[in-house]
């Protein structure tokens, strides 16, 4: 599992969530066999998408950000629920595209022209769905000013992912600071000039964790959040308020797979029997394969004649 925490400064003016995810991203990059740029987009939007999930308030509470674009790398989409459990996928997990001339890999280029849509699923009658055109396609930026413009939240999303030449992932994780109702207008400024001065998250994270021998995750979390937050006048110092584990899984299964199936409808599904006498489905999140032999289809027939 990936870890997170939650802080609050001292004066109540804005909380920050911090995360290190390069176990999850690591573990999505092999799931899905994906390139460096591809990595790199899809553990943005892992990263942001489990940071927003500790936002709300239950378990069972879901929420869903999809980056659609007219790029190469077409969809990126991420759902993860409130206890910390995050899946996603990449439409075309091997996009490559040169570097930047900054020598980054080109994720707003992967993805071009394009939205963001959020879904919280919060056990309503109807979900809430926000969305908004894509500013750069960096993802971090991008969800900066969904919160802005969707949730009206002033926020600042910070999201890394470095990968090493065996492009396997070294470092990857995440920051947003979300200022709070009341808040000091003058934490505001303290923040900005922070930001301003603040190394790349991804190196802060690689950094600290090639020099944690014998530290756990949480030790490693509060020294990171500490440093970001070193320079803050003293009433804006932060303090943590709790540690989360956020980490990849997928909740596929069989019966799930058959509604899909069962979705074509009765007479589609008889094309299938007929003429393939077979079906196989691919769980876009895992890349788990199901097989449904002949007894089996012949069953979900069975089931639609029912109905």
């Amino acid at each position: 599992m990936s870890k997170a925490l939650i802080a609050i400064d001292k004066s109540g003016s804005f909380r920050v969530y911090l995360s290190i995810t390069t176990s999850m991203v690591e573990e999505a990059r092999k799931i899905h066999q994906a390139t460096p740029l591809a990595t790199a987009a899809l553990g943005r939007v892992l990263t942001g998408t489990g940071m927003m999930a500790l936002m709300m308030k239950n378990e069972k509470d879901k929420v869903t950000v999809q980056f659609k674009g007219d790029g190469p790398a077409k969809e990126i989409l991420a759902t993860a629920k409130g206890d910390g459990k995050i899946k996603g996928y990449i439409s075309n997990p091997f996009v490559d595209l040169p570097l930047k001339e900054n020598g980054k890999l080109d994720v707003g280029g992967a993805l071009g022209i394009g939205a963001v849509t959020v879904i919280k699923d919060l056990g309503l009658k109807e979900p809430y769905v926000g969305r908004i055109d894509l500013v750069s396609g960096e993802i971090a930026e991008d969800l900066t000013a969904y919160f802005f413009v969707s949730e009206q939240q002033s926020s600042s999303v910070a999201l890394g992912v470095k990968i090493g030449r065996d492009y396997s992932v070294t470092a990857a994780g995440g920051m947003i600071i979300q200022m709070l109702p009341q808040g000091n207008p003058e934490a505001v400024d303290a923040l900005e000039a922070m930001l301003d001065k603040m190394t790349p998250i991804s190196t802060l994270i690689e950094e600290m964790t090639n020099k944690a021998a014998g530290k756990t995750e949480d030790a490693i979390l509060e020294e990171l959040l500490q440093t970001i937050f070193s320079e803050m006048p003293e009433e804006f110092k932060v303090e943590t308020l709790g540690f989360r584990e956020i980490g990849w899984e997928c909740d596929c299964c069989e019966e799930r797979l058959e509604q899909v199936l069962m979705s074509i409808g009765k007479k589609d599904l008889q094309t299938i029997l007929e003429e393939d006498g077979q079906a196989e489905l691919v769980c876009q999140f895992c890349t788990k394969k199901y097989q449904f032999d002949q007894p089996h289809l012949k069953r979900l027939i069975a089931e639609l004649d029912e109905k």
